[in-house]
């Protein structure tokens, strides 16, 4: 009689007696990194960045090197040679959405003309249509818990709705870039009605994006019930699209774009192992953390407004001893910006905006006492004297949930913005790289002697 093993899983206590062996056997001494001296993370002993290539897209700066020594300098996000500042500032005083604006920008490396914004625009508007049956058969068939995971999916099963998935031309390329950039607020917006529906057990809300809308507007437009929205809600997440849209080659989910697209593959599945590596808590997860983190020094602080209370505690999750215990204060410190990151300072702003007309300043005071007083408490527990600002994620988790954003979508949300940068990043790669990128790993594994089967114990 066949046994039916289809739903066979393996045995918890035979993969703890592997598991035991795999921790052992995969274990490296960190003398050997010394030694042979690896730039762990592909980082340098001074912090600073391995240079593994060049780009003309995005420029990330938060120190200098004089007299090679790295010395900490103002956080600037530069677009095309274009200071973050600018546009954020001229999109507020023309009291516009810029992030359309931003995408033209990345990916062509001029700023538009109005007559040629319009059409981009109207462009990106018609382009946000799924193809037909793309919603029932490839999203509401198979709906997932993790969005993330639902997204890499759906940009893999557009290569099988592309006429021409492989061609890697440059005109081909752009104009698949653009279509996915177009398609990932719906695809988003659809996974995330698919996963309320079948897993929390609330209606679904498939709501056609509108034309006209910006990508802000047409975002909050299919996201909410009602279709209802406000004009700061929209200015708000159409700031956060800019911030997030780029951030240099060398963030780890647009390297990974540049490391697969240099192999000659589609740009399907460049994205997807972008979308991949965003979905890791040390990337794009990070704002999730945070917010948990906060609601946790609001429940354990009970004065939010002492100082005095909320550095202890701090210093009590830098010890390890509150929290997750891991040691980190998440939504401080970054790779690169070390006196400030101008997402950070631009999205505060706006931040304090939205929790005044919300009536959350009490809940925003702690976010804010976090990026003032952790750089002390981790100065005081951890010794010596570091440069560490808050990040973008200290206020973006909180923004999306003053939007009334769930927060499995803050990452996805992070996704639909820097679909943009790793766009950009794969036409360049495939412009200007021309190699396939292959850096080395250096064994360090003894020789043994082969045994044979029948003498193994």
């Amino acid at each position: 009689m066949t046994k039916n093993f289809n739903n066979f899983s393996i045995p918890k206590e035979y993969l703890e007696n592997l598991c035991d062996i795999s921790r052992v056997t995969n274990q490296i001494d960190g003398y050997y990194y010394d030694k042979y001296n690896v730039k762990r993370g592909l980082r340098n002993q001074d912090g600073t960045g391995v240079l593994v290539g060049l780009t003309s897209i995005g420029e990330v700066s938060g120190y200098i090197i004089a007299d090679n020594e790295k010395e900490a300098v103002p956080g600037k996000l530069i677009y095309r040679g274009v200071d973050i500042r600018d546009i954020v500032e001229d999109v507020a005083s023309s009291n516009r959405h810029g992030f359309e604006e931003v995408i033209f920008l990345l990916l062509f490396g001029i700023l538009p003309t109005q007559e040629q914004l319009a059409e981009f625009k109207e462009l990106i508007g018609i382009l946000r249509l799924l193809p037909d049956g793309f919603t029932e058969d490839m999203i509401l068939k198979t709906p997932c818990k993790d969005i993330m995971i639902k997204l890499s999916r759906s940009v893999l099963a557009l290569y099988s709705y592309d006429d021409n998935p492989d061609d890697t031309s440059v005109l081909n390329v752009l104009k698949q870039s653009i279509e996915l950039i177009a398609k990932f607020p719906t695809l988003a917006a659809y996974a995330y009605q698919a996963k309320s529906r079948y897993f929390d057990g609330k209606s679904l809300y498939l709501h056609t994006p509108k034309i006209e809308f910006s990508t802000a507007e047409s975002f909050l437009y299919m996201l909410r019930p009602d279709n209802k929205f406000t004009k700061l809600e929209a200015d708000i997440l159409d700031l956060m699209l800019i911030l997030h849209a780029e951030h240099g080659g060398g963030n780890n989910s647009t390297f990974a774009a540049h490391v697969v697209t240099s192999s000659g593959t589609d740009i399907y599945s460049a994205v997807a192992a972008a979308i991949g590596s965003l979905k890791g808590p040390k990337h794009g997860g990070a704002n999730a953390k945070v917010t948990k983190m906060a609601r946790d020094i609001m429940e354990h602080v009970e004065n939010w407004e002492n100082d005095d209370e909320i550095a202890a505690y701090l210093e009590k999750i830098v010890r390890k001893e509150a929290f997750d215990r891991t040691g980190l204060i998440y939504g401080m410190g970054h790779a690169v910006y070390t006196i400030s990151d101008p997402r950070a300072e631009l999205l505060r702003e706006k931040a304090r905006e939205l929790a005044k007309e919300r009536g959350a300043l009490k809940e925003l005071s702690v976010y804010e006492a976090v990026e003032r007083l952790g750089p002390e408490v981790l100065a005081k527990v951890k010794g010596g004297k570091k440069d560490i600002c808050a990040n973008v994620d200290l206020y973006s988790g909180f923004v999306y949930q003053m939007l009334n954003i769930p927060q499995e979508l803050c990452t996805p949300l992070f996704a639909v913005s820097r679909v943009v940068g790793w766009c950009a990043h794969i036409l360049e790669e495939n412009i200007a790289g021309g190699r396939i990128i292959r850096p080395a790993y250096k064994s360090v594994s003894k020789r043994i002697a082969y045994t044979p089967l029948e003498e193994r114990e």
